[in-house]
């Protein structure tokens, strides 16, 4: 029973029992009388009913007042006092009671807040000493992280159930290229911690080359490892190479399987090449065939010496064209396969900006040289060998400094169409040609170091060029460098604002019907299960009337940390117009929404994201009736379990009135930055549902079926969806 209704009671209690007490009195005296004291008193009482039974209601008026203040003082104070106690020790040490109520409970208060203090000076303690144990386990971990994070080559580690447990940022940027989700559809990745690696290969594919690797290890092969060739979903064609993980807990069988480390390399365009390269080939040879056939006919026949001219110069012409044929299909098979040809040598894609600041950090240690940045495009991306370059470049300049007393260089970087300009700018004395040449053509020697390599045998390799230019007019002078430009690789999302609701508290879906995917989790612990925390925004209140979203915000919680960089931010084009008045709210203008995809192509990639993960939001209901009347038109059902924060919030805290998301955020001592923005308020509700977890295995409720079981008894649930 819940406290006010405990209230409730105690106060129709004390006004029954007063009732009853002077009525009982009244009857008992009554009966004591003897029958001519009753005759004499009867006359008396009977005109005076009234006024007896209006003290009778004063009275039990008075004992009502006196049991609600000792009701609010003994059952209200107390509840509030335990919720206070729970936030303290769930979710928020440093917070510290108000002593208020009866002197009691003040005095409770008090040691309550001493106990804390306490408490938090052992937690503190106890933090240091941890704190201390993991310094050695941490750099081991960050160094394992920035190994990981550096690594050209994608690589993921999986368990084995196929869930990811780490991955690098090469990794990210090469499953986004290889989904098969709308480019346009913000966070649509099929890689993320917690996810499976199913999505990306095919899990028949994954055992077989588990079970060669144990069988490896059964044997003692020095190389238990698996490579193989697969295809996505999205037609891309991937070398992998798969290592186990073995086990190193205690108890576990010696060299026990407990995962696998995946190392892929993308050669979809290698093969495409290689392919196209076989085909010219075959061209080449097929075709040459009957050239040269016909050229050995021809030849045959102008060996007869009495051969007539007019014959004779027919098979002459045809000896021509054959050549001249033979002679197109080697041009065509040369330049069609000289890029290919030239890419061997091992170039890496890089930032333009970084380059130069490079070249600049190498020559002012290795000339000695001060060096200036005089215009750099941070936009633009070169492919080159990055050593042999910056050598390169360096030598230049240290033959300036030693040969032409150049005391500073400036570096300038733009972009020319699919090529680069990297210019090294100096003032001084002039230069001819012919030192230019004389420098290209030269082995690089400077600075103690020596490289056989010339600068010319450098800028071959990057299919470039090089040469000298002077600007007459700031009596300036240059060497140009001609460098291949590389598209430009994806940065990383800018961080998201935090916002809070407006909106209505109940709407016409049924947050609690159980299907077969949501059943399957019921008795999953929420500590370990993985959680995709979402926020709409839309165009008004009222989805069956034709509101519709307007933007999508989600994150993830996984092993009970919420990943912020794990995200889904996506504006919805919603096919109709924007009220002005919703504008004001989330600060979404019609402008924002040009351009953006509509809802058929944003939620197959939002169902990608948060598929195999509870759902969480704030007043949930709002937002599932959105995605519930879009079932029809999209083929997409969000058919996987959801919790709300709001009932949550009810069950943990029932005697509080407001279960609004600020309130909340107020009473666990969660900051709230920003408002109104979708991906701003999942990270807010991420935030205060971990919080919630240790509150609700303080109550018992552990599991996802529990969660929603208590769920639905609030009195929120109750209210007509």
């Amino acid at each position: 029973m819940s406290v006010k209704s405990r209230q409730v009671l105690a106060v129709l209690t004390a006004c029954a029992l007063v009732v009853a007490v002077m009525a009982a009195a009244g009857i008992t005296v009554w009966r004591d009388l003897a029958p001519e004291e009753r005759d004499i008193i009867e006359p008396i009482l009977n005109p005076r009913l009234g006024l007896l039974l209006m003290i009778s209601l004063v009275g039990a008026g008075a004992a009502a007042v006196l049991m609600k203040s000792f009701a609010q003082a003994n059952l209200l104070g107390p509840s509030l006092l335990a919720d206070e106690l729970g936030l303290i020790v769930g979710t928020d040490p440093s917070r510290r009671l108000k002593p208020s109520g009866s002197p009691e409970l003040q005095r409770i208060a008090e040691s309550v807040n001493a106990l804390a203090d306490q408490r938090r000076s052992l937690q503190e303690d106890v933090e240091v000493r941890i704190r201390e144990a993991r310094l050695s386990v941490e750099e081991e971990r960050n160094r394992l992280a920035a190994l990981m994070s550096e690594l050209n080559q994608s690589v993921v580690v999986c368990n084995l159930d196929g869930r990811i447990l780490l991955y690098n940022s090469r990794a990210r940027l090469q499953f986004r290229a290889l989904s098969d989700a709308p480019t346009a559809a913000g966070g649509g990745e099929i890689i993320g911690l917690g996810r499976s690696i199913y999505a990306v290969f095919e899990r028949n594919l994954i055992v077989h080359a588990l079970e060669s690797i144990q069988e490896r290890i059964r044997r003692q092969s020095s190389q238990p490892v698996a490579n193989f060739v697969t295809t996505t979903r999205a037609g891309q064609l991937l070398r992998v190479q798969m290592a186990p993980v073995l086990s190193a807990v205690e108890g576990e069988a010696e060299n026990a399987v407990s995962g696998f480390v995946l190392m892929l390399d993308n050669i979809t365009r290698n093969f495409e090449a290689e392919t196209r390269r076989d085909q010219m080939l075959h061209s080449l040879t097929e075709g040459s065939r009957s050239s040269l056939a016909n050229l050995r006919a021809a030849a045959e026949m102008l060996e007869y010496p009495d051969l007539d001219p007019e014959l004779k110069e027919r098979f002459l012409s045809v000896v021509r064209d054959e050549v001249q044929g033979m002679s197109a299909r080697l041009d065509e098979t040369a330049n069609a396969f000289a890029d290919s040809l030239k890419t061997r040598w091992p170039l890496d894609e890089m930032l333009g900006a970084d380059l130069v600041a490079a070249a600049q950090r190498r020559i002012e240690k290795k000339v000695s040289l001060p060096t200036k940045i005089e215009d750099v495009d941070p936009g633009v991306w070169v492919k080159v060998d990055s050593f042999s370059l910056l050598q390169a470049i360096s030598y230049l300049v240290s033959r300036l400094s030693d040969e032409f007393e150049v005391r500073e260089v400036r570096l300038r970087l733009t972009a020319a169409g699919r090529l680069v300009h990297l210019d090294i700018i100096w003032s001084g004395q002039a230069m001819s040609t012919e030192t230019v040449m004389a420098w290209e053509l030269e082995p690089m020697t400077f600075a103690g170091e020596s490289s056989p390599l010339t600068v010319r045998d450098v800028i071959e390799r990057h299919d470039g060029e090089i040469w000298l230019q002077r600007e007459k007019t700031q009596h300036r002078a240059f060497f140009r460098l001609l460098l291949p430009s590389a598209a430009p690789q994806e940065q990383v999302e800018a961080g998201a604002f935090l916002k809070g609701e407006s909106r209505p508290e109940y709407y016409d879906f049924d947050l609690f019907k159980q299907t077969e995917a949501s059943h399957a989790l019921d008795d999953r612990l929420l500590s370990e299960l993985t959680f995709t925390v979402f926020d709409t925004e839309t165009t008004g209140l009222n989805p069956s009337e034709g509101d519709e979203i307007i933007q999508i915000g989600a994150t993830r919680i996984v092993n009970g940390k919420l990943l912020k960089s794990e995200s889904f931010d996506q504006l919805v084009d919603p096919l109709r117009e924007l009220p002005e008045a919703s504008t004001k709210i989330h600060g979404i203008t019609p402008e924002m929404l040009v351009g953006q995809p509509p809802m058929v192509k944003v939620l197959p990639a939002f169902h990608a994201f948060s598929e195999d993960t509870v759902l969480v939001a704030h007043n949930a209901a709002f937002d599932m009736r959105f995605l519930q009347l879009k079932e029809e038109s999209t083929g997409i059902r969000f058919s996987q379990p959801v919790l709300d924060t709001l009932l949550l919030s009810a069950v943990i805290h029932p005697a509080q009135e407001s279960h609004r998301l600020e309130a909340i955020c107020e009473r666990m001592g969660v900051n709230i930055m920003g408002r109104h923005t979708a991906m701003g308020d999942a990270i807010v509700t991420g935030e205060v549902f971990l919080r919630m977890i240790p509150l609700l295995a303080e109550m018992g409720i552990r599991t996802l079926g529990e969660a929603r079981q208590a769920s639905e008894k609030t009195y929120y649930a109750r209210v007509k969806y």
